[in-house]
């Protein structure tokens, strides 16, 4: 019977699904955990039962609760590195399907970095990447478990799952470990439990078009299916509701062949509700399908709205001006680092909303889908990211991975009407993980991936930040510009966009400010600010970020006070609604965060340059903010 067991190797190859997992029913699967920190020596450790008369096992297991980070405390721990490493988690799933000869799938909203997925002691699914939605297909495995009588018994009718998280340092992985925030380990996002009929979906496409005048909307539904028994039949009807839930279409498509990728509907509606960052109103598509007795129901949200880059000018949203103020994200809070619970991402999003902002850079990989969602409510357009940033340029491996964590976001997140950028890369001129830097071989790949993104999704736009020799490849492109911190007065913010804005044709300006020890106030925030000059330009350049030599700056000479920083970001914000071309801009970040590159700062390990601390305490710069932007 094992030997069964391990036969199920080759049937994941066959039934692993890429993404996430359309189904309106999905069991989170959050408490009776067990995570080891380090690594084992076998699956077999994992799941072989006690000795006779001695119930200890070796090594000993914590009881934890899902999303859970390897990292909730040493990342901010000032005497050690923060781990990287393997860790491990087991537990025992209660199998109940209510379709009969149904699918069970392992829905992973994310894990970092590296993970293997264990039924027993059988491998049954892997994946590299910390941030992109995937799936495992587990009904073989479990199946072949159920059949052996005896471990049935010894597990009480239940499945022994095994799940290995690997955050080790990799330089063949995106993203790099110079980048100034930690790659985490572990299952830090929800893991859900899905049920599915023979036949199902795989992943639902919209695509919804607005007339030139807005008076007419065109939404074309799309769907690929997962049909691993190669049902031959199936109806799929869809229906379409207004954002009061009226339904508004609905349409069954009899008879068709679930596989492959097909167009099911393309629904008109007249006079549609705008998707706004004032009046986010959204639709819903309800799709069910039925084949051999068996239906599944699921459903996406989507809006009407369109938005423009003016070139060397402002950004439009349905036809008006609107300056986009906005801010970043990243996963990572106080006490549990990545593993940020719904609720935490809610208080998050709605302090951000309350704050004024309409405008998110998820920086820097693709985020929870509960973020998008969020987004979607709450009217913030978003610029979301692959996380390709510094260290420069791998090998195949590397590159395969940027190729599939690209396409694997723009799939998952397509449907959101608040996605209007995607974001290549960060900081790409930003060397040292390999022992050549090669400005061509970036060009090239960058280009690669611009063209990929928009043989993807071609109604949005590609951007990057801080690699001037690519910013010609890009549709929007973000210079570096921290005026007052990193380099010169923050009164040149002005002169100095103005001409950056020159250079490109869509100039959008993401990450400003400077960092504040929350607590810290002061009388006289320029005493020791007389050396730097004005008007040398304000990029940030190598050293800059350091406490100690190079050209007088605030960051180095500074106070590091709430008091200075509440004068810069007054500044900016009272410049940017002068500027009548600007398109916007993003404050970095929103929220404190930690980091392995910032030992000696105030709080070791810790960007310092949120408006909100680590555990959502607001500093007096989120007022500032808010008396301008509400």
């Amino acid at each position: 019977m094992r030997n069964i067991l391990f036969s199920c190797l080759f049937l994941f190859c066959c039934f692993s699904m890429a993404g996430k997992v359309p189904s309106k029913q999905k069991i989170r699967l959050t408490e009776n955990w067990e995570y080891l920190k380090g690594d084992l020596g076998g699956i077999w450790e994992a799941v072989r039962p006690a000795s006779p008369g001695n119930p200890e096992t070796v090594p000993v297991w914590q009881k934890v609760t899902l999303p859970h980070c390897f990292n909730a405390e040493d990342a901010v721990d000032p005497d050690v590195n923060y781990y990287q490493g393997p860790g491990w988690y087991k537990t025992l799933l209660t199998i109940d399907n209510p379709y009969a000869d149904g699918r069970i799938v392992l829905d992973f909203e994310g894990a970092g970095q590296k993970t293997k997925v264990y039924i027993y002691t059988t491998l049954v699914g892997e994946h590299v990447g910390g941030y992109d939605e995937w799936s495992v297909d587990i009904t073989e495995a479990v199946n072949s478990f159920m059949a052996d009588g005896q471990l049935m018994k010894r597990f009480k009718g239940k499945i022994p799952l095994s799940v290995r998280c690997d955050n080790s340092r990799d330089l063949e992985m995106i993203p790099s470990d110079l980048s100034d925030f930690n790659l985490y380990g572990g299952l830090y996002r929800y893991l859900n439990l899905v049920y599915l009929p023979k036949a199902s979906f795989e992943r639902i496409r919209l695509e919804p078009v607005l007339s030139a005048d807005r008076k007419e909307g065109t939404v074309k539904v799309k769907a690929s299916f997962y049909n691993p028994e190669d049902i031959r039949k199936a109806n799929v009807t869809v229906a379409i509701y207004d954002a009061g839930h009226k339904q508004i279409y609905s349409q069954t498509v009899q008879n068709i062949l679930p596989l492959g990728n097909q167009l099911l509907a393309e629904a008109k509606i007249k006079n549609p509700a705008l998707w706004d960052v004032d009046s986010p109103d959204l639709y819903t598509c309800e799709l069910t399908i039925d084949a051999g007795g068996q239906t599944l129901t699921t459903e996406e949200r989507f809006g009407f709205r369109q938005f423009e880059f003016k070139e060397k000018g402002p950004f439009y949203l349905n036809g008006r001006r609107l300056l986009l103020r906005g801010t970043h994200r990243h996963e990572d809070h106080a006490g549990v680092a990545q593993a940020m619970t719904e609720e935490m991402m809610r208080t998050e999003m709605k302090m951000m909303k309350d704050m004024g902002v309409n405008f998110i850079r998820l920086g820097h990989y693709q985020q929870s889908d509960i973020i998008l969602r969020l987004c979607d409510e709450l009217g913030i357009l978003v610029w979301e990211e692959e996380p390709w940033c510094r260290g420069g340029l791998g090998g195949e491996t590397y590159k395969e991975q940027a190729r599939r964590m690209l396409t694997n976001m723009i799939g998952q997140h397509h449907n959101h009407p608040s996605v209007i950028i995607w974001g290549l890369g960060n900081e790409n001129d930003w060397s040292n993980d390999f022992s050549t830097f090669d400005k061509g071989a970036i060009r090239a790949f960058m280009k690669e991936q611009h063209d990929l993104a928009h043989r993807l999704d071609d109604t949005r736009m590609t951007a990057i930040r801080r690699c001037e020799f690519c910013s010609d490849i890009v549709d929007v492109y973000s210079p570096s510009i921290w005026a007052g911190w990193y380099r010169g007065v923050f009164t040149d913010y002005k002169s100095v966009s103005e001409e950056e804005m020159k250079k490109v044709k869509h100039f959008l300006h993401v990450e400003w400010g400077g960092d504040s020890h929350a607590g810290r106030h002061s009388e006289n925030v320029f005493a020791n600010l007389k050396g730097i000059e004005s008007g040398k330009g304000a990029d940030e350049r190598d050293g800059d970020a350091s406490l100690y030599g190079g050209a007088a700056r605030a960051s180095k000479d500074g106070d590091w006070s709430e008091s200075y920083i509440v004068r810069l970001i007054d500044w900016h914000l009272k410049e940017q609604e002068t500027m009548p071309w600007l398109t916007g801009t993003a404050y970095w970040p929103f929220k404190d965060f930690s980091t392995p590159v910032r030992p000696e700062n105030p709080v070791p390990y810790v960007n310092q340059k949120g408006v909100v601390e680590r555990d959502f305490t607001p500093k007096e710069s989120y007022y500032v903010f808010q008396s301008y932007w509400t």
